[in-house]
């Protein structure tokens, strides 16, 4: 399969100091779209890894040889080697990021978790089905969900297709994830975009609803899905860091 890797989409590792923050990316996407935010933890004096999930960042093709167990187990070991070299852990992600992070938290230690635009719930019976009659009628892929950005001139470097089995894979995964969300005691920040044209809000509800720990939730009100790059990046970059803060102090 293809190896060579999207501009860009190289994984990140800054070794800092004893606190550690794991950064993951979307589904489609890849490192890029939360590299800044990576970037913005190191430059605090954290040790800060931001892996790039199995079939991610190369082809459209090296994804739909990849599944759920595939991003979550990177996600995991992503942990744990990071865990080995910290005393304390906080994990962060986006979208289906999101998504791995609240996964994280509920198998293993984390100080906190930062949650942006994440997906937690997984849609209803007929979007199953309708996925299982399109894959059954031979279509392999649909239009790309990347790049909802409301910048203008920004775009996230995303694949230009979504794999549907792909997309039933996660969708299998997140329903784990929403059934044990009860399992988070960690303090979790929740960032919300009012205008998400690939999550919905619903999702930060039941974070809300159903995680143990503390939680709290910022609302953002001029950024689509991929708030990282998008006209409040600043904004999610420092609420992120002074969250941290907070929960390593």
């Amino acid at each position: 399969m293809t190896t060579s890797i999207m501009p860009g989409a190289e994984p990140y590792f800054h070794e800092g100091g004893a606190q550690g923050v794991l950064v993951l990316h979307g589904f489609t996407g890849n490192p890029s779209s939360v590299r800044s935010l990576a970037e913005r933890f190191a430059k605090a004096g954290y040790t800060v890894l931001l892996p790039r999930l199995p079939g991610h960042g190369t082809s459209i093709e090296d994804m739909m040889t990849t599944t759920w167990e595939d991003w979550s187990g990177a996600a995991l070991a992503a942990y744990d080697e990071l865990a080995s070299m910290c005393a304390h852990v906080v994990v962060a992600g986006l979208s289906m990021g999101g998504g791995l992070a609240a996964m994280v938290a509920q198998q293993r230690r984390v100080v906190g978790a930062v949650l942006i635009n994440p997906l937690v719930t997984a849609p209803g019976p007929e979007m199953d089905e309708g996925l299982r009659q399109l894959l059954e009628a031979g279509v392999e892929t649909v239009d790309s969900i990347g790049s909802d950005v409301k910048k203008e001139g920004v775009a996230e470097s995303s694949y230009a297709a979504t794999p549907l089995g792909c997309v039933v894979s996660l969708f299998t995964g997140i329903k784990d994830v929403e059934a044990n969300l009860n399992k988070i005691d960690a303090p979790c920040l929740v960032l919300s975009s009012r205008e998400d044209h690939v999550v919905t809000s619903d999702n930060g509800d039941a974070l809300m609803q159903n995680v143990a720990g503390p939680i709290e939730r910022l609302w953002l009100e001029d950024s689509f899905h991929v708030a990282t790059i998008d006209n409040e990046q600043d904004l999610v970059e420092s609420s992120a860091l002074a969250f941290a803060a907070k929960v390593f102090s």
